[in-house]
């Protein structure tokens, strides 16, 4: 699946619910699915700065694909970097650098969510660019 199909799939998801208080809880349950991050990548150097809560973030390439793990102290942010992962994780480095990043305003997330986490949301967000970017990097230096 493409970058922007998992998006409109998350779009397609929100708009099962007719209010915020049910995509709260959508948001939620998606972090409670989301796998834990291990222990060992919890470290100083994988949290997300500009987050209000606790974000790590461990990026890998496996196969050419640039792959995320996430981790958060928060449910909702779980939730919401559950979303980012989901959306960015498993495709190449030059595809998520150039990815543009839509759903989030689509769903409306920036207005429903307290500016501190909307700004933690966009933190996370650049942090993943910007593995896409390093990795992107790399692969044409080797």
């Amino acid at each position: 699946m493409t970058i922007n199909e998992t998006q409109d799939e998350l779009i397609s998801d929100f708009e099962l619910f007719d209010d915020w208080e049910s995509k709260y809880e959508f948001i939620i349950d998606l972090g409670k699915q989301f796998p834990p991050l291990e222990e060992q990548y919890k470290t100083e150097d994988n949290i997300i700065k500009g987050c209000q809560s606790r974000v790590w973030l461990n990026a890998y390439m496996d196969g050419g694909l640039l792959k995320f793990e996430a981790d958060s102290d928060a449910i909702i942010v779980r939730g919401l970097v559950s979303m980012l992962v989901k959306v960015l994780s498993g495709h190449t480095p030059e595809e998520i650098a150039k990815s543009e990043v839509y759903f989030m305003e689509k769903v409306g997330l920036h207005q429903h969510l307290a500016q501190t986490r909307s700004n933690g949301l966009a933190a996370m967000l650049k942090q993943m660019k910007a593995y896409g970017f390093a990795y992107q990097a790399k692969s044409v230096n080797a």
